[in-house]
């Protein structure tokens, strides 16, 4: 899940549960939490390894046993500077809104396909329960719409020319959400914005002519954020159970000898899937959308054959590490003119529409004709 998604999570949780009785300072200790976990990602910036995004990010931080002394550290530090503004606030009630504001940020991450080592150092497996797509703008929408409804409805003569003007930014921004989907290759119809913006209108302009009915709290407005986001994940559950049960069907048709299945959410999730199936010959794939009764059509990824430059590829540090990320992994091996080249992809990443293109996550080794290790990175190009 993206850090901004984290911290909006974060906002709305310390807003509906937190700030009415303990004030800002606990709403901004959930907040906190929320967003703290990604500050792992300045060992990238600071490391020189390849592959120090993977090495990194989701370890420690992420992690449910260091959990508790991150929030006593957080917590103490948000006491310390409350105090120093003249705001009275509970040491220990900070320590637990930043408790849970981490604990949401773990499981967050956990939902996604990414992997989350939610119990380092006791174990460095990585935890994907694939319900989320790792940037799910529907979710972050659900999240956040129910604040800026509250703030819209707050000021009653104002409150008409306020729900406009966030009709028409949150109508952009599904605009724009759409056209992102749409470039990277998720198959989105456009009529999903229109569908956006007459539900959008509701949230919106309901409330201001709804009566006494809609007169709720700010308080209020994002518990139903929190419950509405739950019930959402809810169904992304349902949806991966049922997708699922599409990939288990081929796995059995085909009697395969199965080493790893899984169900990847993909934008706009909880429609569209993609089915994987890791065989000792290669990874079975399939993009298909779980609301048609249609079978989904597999393609198939096989590795290359075995041969020493792919050997000595498999023994390089940086590959270790990358294929202790990589959940569905392919091996592709090349020549071009003097030098050979070692791909290895992860197949949950994989676009299906752009087979010989750019794909995330590829990590490429390059080698001489005499078996010189010349290069290796991710692929760039």
């Amino acid at each position: 899940m993206d850090t901004v998604t984290h911290g909006i999570a974060g906002v709305l949780i310390g807003k509906g549960f937190f700030s009415e009785r303990w004030g800002p300072a606990a709403t901004f200790a959930v907040t906190l939490g929320s967003v703290f976990p990604d500050c792992d990602v300045i060992a990238e910036i600071i490391s020189r390894s390849p592959v120090s995004l993977l090495k990194y990010h989701r370890g420690i931080t992420h992690s449910f046993v260091a959990m508790p002394f991150f929030a006593l550290a957080l917590g103490a530090l948000v006491w310390w500077l409350a105090r120093r503004r003249g705001i009275e606030s509970s040491f220990w009630v900070l320590v637990f809104a930043t408790l849970i504001g981490i604990g949401s940020h773990i499981l967050l991450d956990g939902l996604t396909s990414y992997g989350t080592r939610m119990w380092e150092p006791v174990s460095w497996v990585r935890v994907s329960w694939d319900w989320l797509f790792i940037i799910d703008p529907t979710f972050t929408a659900l999240l956040l719409v129910p604040q800026v409804a509250s703030w819209v409805q707050r000021d009653k003569a104002r409150a008409f020319w306020r729900a406009l003007a966030m009709w028409a930014l949150f109508t952009i921004l599904a605009v724009l959400t759409w056209g992102a989907e749409w470039a990277v290759g998720a198959p989105v119809s456009f009529r999903i914005v229109p569908v956006a913006s007459v539900l959008l209108a509701v949230v919106f302009f309901v409330p201001v002519y709804g009566g006494q009915f809609f007169e709720w709290t700010r308080r209020e407005w994002c518990v139903a954020g929190v419950v509405i986001s739950i019930l959402y994940i809810g169904l992304c559950g349902v949806q991966h159970y049922r997708a699922m049960d599409r990939v288990r069907a081929f796995a059995r048709q085909q009697s395969l000898a199965v080493e790893a299945i899984a169900a990847i959410p993909m934008p706009p999730s909880p429609i569209d899937w993609n089915g994987l199936v890791l065989t000792p010959d290669g990874v079975y794939g399939s993009r298909f959308n779980v609301n048609r009764s249609v079978a989904p059509g597999f393609i198939f990824l096989s590795d290359s054959p075995m041969n020493p430059d792919i050997e000595k590829a498999f023994l390089l540090p940086a590959v270790q590490t990358y294929l202790g990320f990589a959940r569905f992994p392919v091996v592709r091996y090349r020549q071009m003119g003097r030098r050979s080249i070692v791909e290895f992809l992860d197949i949950r990443f994989f676009n299906y529409e752009q087979r010989e293109g750019r794909h995330p996550f590829v990590y490429r080794v390059v080698f001489s004709n005499d078996g010189r290790l010349l290069q290796q990175g991710w692929q760039m190009r």
